[in-house]
Protein backbone atom coordinates (compact mmCIF):
# COMPACT_ATOMS: atom_id res chain seq x y z
CA UNK A 1 0.00 0.00 0.00
CA UNK A 2 1.33 3.07 -0.44
CA UNK A 3 0.88 6.06 2.03
CA UNK A 4 -1.30 8.92 1.45
CA UNK A 5 -2.41 12.39 3.51
CA UNK A 6 -6.31 13.80 1.97
CA UNK A 7 -5.94 17.41 2.61
CA UNK A 8 -9.66 18.90 2.48
CA UNK A 9 -11.31 22.18 3.94
CA UNK A 10 -13.77 21.58 6.41
CA UNK A 11 -16.99 23.34 7.44
CA UNK A 12 -15.44 25.36 8.94
CA UNK A 13 -13.07 27.16 6.66
CA UNK A 14 -10.02 25.34 7.95
CA UNK A 15 -8.00 22.69 6.30
CA UNK A 16 -8.03 19.35 7.87
CA UNK A 17 -5.82 16.02 6.94
CA UNK A 18 -6.88 12.18 7.09
CA UNK A 19 -3.90 9.49 6.80
CA UNK A 20 -4.38 6.70 4.86
CA UNK A 21 -3.13 5.07 1.23
CA UNK A 22 -4.52 4.68 -2.30
CA UNK A 23 -6.34 1.96 -2.74
CA UNK A 24 -4.94 1.44 -6.44
CA UNK A 25 -2.30 2.70 -8.83
CA UNK A 26 -5.30 4.30 -11.32
CA UNK A 27 -5.59 7.95 -11.82
CA UNK A 28 -8.44 8.75 -13.21
CA UNK A 29 -8.34 10.49 -16.25
CA UNK A 30 -4.91 12.53 -15.65
CA UNK A 31 -4.88 15.22 -17.93
CA UNK A 32 -1.79 16.72 -16.97
CA UNK A 33 1.00 16.11 -15.04
CA UNK A 34 3.94 18.30 -13.85
CA UNK A 35 7.33 17.98 -12.06
CA UNK A 36 8.77 20.74 -9.82
CA UNK A 37 11.57 20.79 -7.46
CA UNK A 38 12.82 23.21 -4.76
CA UNK A 39 16.24 23.61 -2.93
CA UNK A 40 16.35 22.60 0.38
CA UNK A 41 15.56 24.24 3.20
CA UNK A 42 12.29 25.84 1.76
CA UNK A 43 9.26 26.85 3.06
CA UNK A 44 5.87 27.80 2.07
CA UNK A 45 3.59 29.77 4.32
CA UNK A 46 0.28 29.64 4.22
CA UNK A 47 -1.44 28.72 1.15
CA UNK A 48 -4.24 26.54 -0.32
CA UNK A 49 -3.76 24.09 -3.22
CA UNK A 50 -4.28 25.36 -6.55
CA UNK A 51 -6.49 22.60 -7.84
CA UNK A 52 -7.44 19.51 -6.80
CA UNK A 53 -4.60 17.25 -7.41
CA UNK A 54 -1.94 14.46 -6.06
CA UNK A 55 1.43 15.39 -4.93
CA UNK A 56 3.63 12.20 -5.47
CA UNK A 57 6.57 13.23 -3.65
CA UNK A 58 9.88 11.48 -4.78
CA UNK A 59 12.65 13.08 -2.59
CA UNK A 60 12.76 15.27 0.37
CA UNK A 61 11.09 15.34 3.69
CA UNK A 62 8.10 17.92 4.51
CA UNK A 63 6.50 18.91 7.51
CA UNK A 64 2.98 20.07 7.01
CA UNK A 65 0.83 22.18 9.36
CA UNK A 66 -2.91 23.37 8.71
CA UNK A 67 -4.45 26.70 10.82
CA UNK A 68 -6.40 24.12 13.91
CA UNK A 69 -2.96 23.04 14.36
CA UNK A 70 -2.76 19.23 12.52
CA UNK A 71 0.55 18.16 11.44
CA UNK A 72 2.09 15.50 9.39
CA UNK A 73 5.11 14.68 7.63
CA UNK A 74 4.97 13.42 3.95
CA UNK A 75 8.58 11.47 3.22
CA UNK A 76 9.50 10.11 -0.25
CA UNK A 77 7.01 7.73 -1.87
CA UNK A 78 4.24 9.01 0.09
CA UNK A 79 1.40 11.27 -1.54
CA UNK A 80 -0.40 14.18 -0.85
CA UNK A 81 -3.92 14.31 -2.14
CA UNK A 82 -4.75 18.26 -1.56
CA UNK A 83 -8.16 19.07 -2.10
CA UNK A 84 -8.09 22.26 0.23
CA UNK A 85 -8.58 24.49 -1.95
CA UNK A 86 -10.17 27.50 -0.39
CA UNK A 87 -10.38 28.34 3.02
CA UNK A 88 -7.00 29.04 5.52
CA UNK A 89 -4.94 26.34 3.44
CA UNK A 90 -1.62 25.06 4.98
CA UNK A 91 2.40 25.25 5.39
CA UNK A 92 4.90 23.54 4.81
CA UNK A 93 8.73 23.47 5.66
CA UNK A 94 11.44 21.36 4.34
CA UNK A 95 13.95 18.61 6.75
CA UNK A 96 17.24 17.53 5.79
CA UNK A 97 19.49 18.45 2.80
CA UNK A 98 17.37 16.56 0.09
CA UNK A 99 15.51 18.98 -2.46
CA UNK A 100 11.98 18.15 -3.42
CA UNK A 101 10.94 16.54 -6.08
CA UNK A 102 7.40 15.90 -7.04
CA UNK A 103 4.44 14.90 -9.30
CA UNK A 104 1.65 16.74 -9.52
CA UNK A 105 -1.51 15.05 -10.59
CA UNK A 106 -4.54 17.24 -11.34
CA UNK A 107 -7.76 15.34 -11.04
CA UNK A 108 -11.68 16.06 -11.15
CA UNK A 109 -13.38 15.32 -8.28
CA UNK A 110 -16.29 14.73 -9.71
CA UNK A 111 -14.62 11.08 -10.92
CA UNK A 112 -13.65 10.26 -7.88
CA UNK A 113 -9.97 9.83 -6.27
CA UNK A 114 -8.51 6.61 -4.80
CA UNK A 115 -8.26 7.38 -0.97
CA UNK A 116 -8.98 5.25 2.02
CA UNK A 117 -8.68 6.81 5.67
CA UNK A 118 -6.75 4.66 8.29
CA UNK A 119 -9.38 3.36 10.83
Amino acid sequence: MIKAYLLTTGDDGHSHVQTGHLTDAVFYDAKSISFKETAPHSFLDWHTAPTNQYVICLTGTLDFETHTGEKFTLHPGEVLIAKDTTGTGHVWHMQGQDPWRRVYVPFDETEGFNFKADE
